[in-house]
């Protein structure tokens, strides 16, 4: 019985000797053309090339070895081979990154100075808005304003006359003077520097008439514009440029600009009483804004 078991199992194991494979199968090895330099290869009929483990330099490794980093890779035949090349850097670049130098303690001081003055100018919790606050005007009958600021100039334009309106009314003068002016007259004579005030709260009338309803200037929600000076100490008038070729553009691109920033625009072309300025309110309507 012993006899036949172990003939059993001599019979198993010569049938599994003659299907198993010839040698294990393992990932082709590199080539000899991208061996590292430090690494020997052994060739033969019989199998792939492999790397003679045991000529190794020790510490090394048969892992491709990492590109340097400043140096860049041009491909050539597509998948073929990569070739390395140095960088060549031009006699006019600079030594050097170049960086800004540092400003003069005198000029920072300055522009900390001037920053500090804006805060404490600032009225209607926006810098660009400069002025003191004023409180409540009070005024004849409904007349009067709450919270009333006096504003001396709005993003970076100054006033002729601090004009005394609600902040409601001074944010959307910086608005109009930001979007509206300041595209209008670009760049000439300078840029604008100062916007000529007509009118800023006054208790009267529309259109000064004592008897007709009362104004938005009675409440602090209107600021009428009669001009602006230019940086160059030349002017745009609107009782002189609103019908010219000169200034007649500008003009009414400034009216238009000011079309829903304000509830209320009226120009020359409203009435004989607005001529010679153009009248801004912040008035609400519920169709919208009301511009002639």
């Amino acid at each position: 019985m012993r006899a036949a078991l172990a003939l059993a199992l001599l019979v198993l194991a010569g049938t599994a000797g003659a299907e198993a494979p010839d040698r294990s199968i393992r990932p082709e090895a590199r080539s000899a053309a991208d061996a590292p330099p430090h690494a020997t290869v052994t060739t033969s009929t019989s199998q792939a090339p492999w790397y003679n483990v045991s000529e190794i330099a020790p510490g090394s490794s048969l892992r491709p070895e990492m590109r340097d980093p400043i140096d860049p890779v041009t491909i050539t035949g597509g998948a073929a081979r990569a070739e390395w090349y140095q960088v060549e850097i031009s006699a006019l670049a600079p030594a050097r990154t170049e960086r800004p130098t540092l400003r003069p303690p005198a000029i920072l001081a300055r522009a900390t100075a001037l920053a500090d003055q804006r805060r404490r100018g600032a009225v209607c919790g926006d810098p660009a808005i400069q002025g003191e606050r004023v409180g409540r005007v009070p005024g004849n009958g409904a007349c009067g304003i709450e919270g009333a600021v006096r504003v001396r100039s709005v993003a970076g334009v100054a006033l002729s006359s601090p004009a005394t309106l609600d902040c409601n009314t001074a944010r959307a003068l910086k608005s109009w003077v930001e979007s509206g002016l300041k595209p209008a007259v670009g760049n000439e004579g300078g840029g604008p520097v100062e916007m000529r005030v007509m009118a800023d709260y006054i208790c009267r009338g529309r259109n000064g008439v004592s008897t007709a309803r009362l104004s938005e200037h009675s409440f602090g929600r209107a600021i009428d514009i009669g001009g602006i000076r230019l940086a160059d100490g030349s002017s745009i008038s609107v009782l002189r440029g609103w019908s010219t070729r000169d200034d007649g553009a500008q003009l009414r691109q400034m009216h238009r600009s000011a079309c829903g920033i304000f509830g209320t625009v009226l120009g020359p072309d409203s009435n004989a009483a607005h001529r010679d300025h153009f009248h801004f309110d912040t008035a609400s309507y519920r169709s919208g804004s009301y511009c002639r």
